[in-house]
C-alpha cells in the first residue's frame, strides 16, 4: 500500500568523538556505509537513496555505489546548529514525499524488515498515527542517583521479567511524511507507531563495544527475524 515517493537519507559525519570514523569501519565484506548502502539499494518501496556528508571520503564511497551523495554544509555537521535545523536542510534538498531516516550504525536493520516497516507505514497513517519508528523491548532494573526507578528492593522486590514494559528506541527506521518533518523538526511525530524488533535488528553503533557486539550480531543467522 504505497502511497507516496520515499527517499531514504543515510547520515554521516566525517568526525565521531566516541568511535572516531565509525560510519566507515569495517564491516561485513565493506564497510558500515557501503554495507547500508547495498541493504537499501535491495528495499522495494524507496524511490531514491541520499547519502549526507560533510567527508569527502564518505561521499566517494556513497557516488561509487551510485547513488546520490550531497555534501553537508559544515554548520550542520559541527552541531552549531540544532538537529531539528539539519532535518529541516534535509526536507529542503530531498524530493520524496516521505522521509526515511536510515543509519549506517544500524547495520543489522536488513532488506526485508524496510520493507515491512514500508508496508506497515502506509496502513498506519490511514489508522491515525503519524509516523513509524522501530523500538525494542527494554525490562531491566533502572536507577537514578536517588535510587530504584521501577522496582522496590526488600519483599516486594520482583523479577524483571515481571518489570513494566519499556521500550528502547533503536534509531534503526523513522519514516515521516517529509513537510511532517519539516513542521515537526523531528524525524518523527507525537502519534509515531512503535514497530518493535529483535535484539539483532536493534543493534545500534555508538562505541567500540557496540561494534563489536553487532559485528558477532550481524555474524549469526537470526532465529527470530522481525517478518
Amino acid at each position: 500500500m504505497n502511497k507516496g515517493t520515499i527517499t531514504a537519507v543515510i547520515p554521516v559525519k566525517g568526525n565521531s568523538t566516541r568511535l572516531p570514523n565509525k560510519n566507515i569501519l569495517p564491516f561485513a565484506e565493506s564497510n558500515l556505509l557501503e554495507h547500508k548502502i547495498n541493504q537499501l539499494k535491495q528495499v522495494k518501496g524507496i524511490d531514491e537513496i541520499i547519502c549526507s556528508s560533510d567527508s569527502d571520503e564518505m561521499l566517494g564511497i556513497a557516488a561509487k555505489c551510485g547513488i546520490k551523495a550531497i555534501k553537508r554544509p559544515e554548520q550542520y555537521a559541527n552541531e552549531s546548529v540544532s538537529f531539528g535545523m539539519f532535518l529541516e536542510y534535509l526536507c529542503d534538498i530531498i524530493e520524496g514525499e516521505h522521509l526515511l531516516y536510515a543509519c549506517a550504525t544500524s547495520p543489522c536493520v536488513e532488506p526485508y524488515l524496510y520493507e515491512k516497516a514500508i508496508n506497515i507505514y502506509f496502513e498506519k497513517l490511514e489508522e491515525g498515527y503519524d509516523s513509524l519508528i522501530t523500538v525494542s523491548p527494554y525490562q531491566t532494573y533502572l536507577m537514578d542517583d536517588k535510587g530504584p526507578l521501577n522496582f522496590k528492593m526488600g519483599l516486594e522486590h520482583k523479577n524483571s521479567e515481571q518489570l513494566p514494559m519499556m521500550y528502547h528506541f533503536t534509531n534503526g527506521i523513522d519514516l515521516a511524511p517529509t513537510a511532517k518533518v519539516r513542521e515537526w523538526h523531528y524525524n518523527y511525530g507525537p502519534k509515531y507507531y512503535q514497530l518493535v524488533v529483535n535484539k539483532r535488528e536493534a543493534a545500534d553503533i555508538d562505541d567500540l563495544y557496540d561494534y563489536e557486539m553487532a559485528k558477532a550480531l550481524w555474524a549469526m543467522k537470526d532465529p527470530n527475524p522481525t517478518k
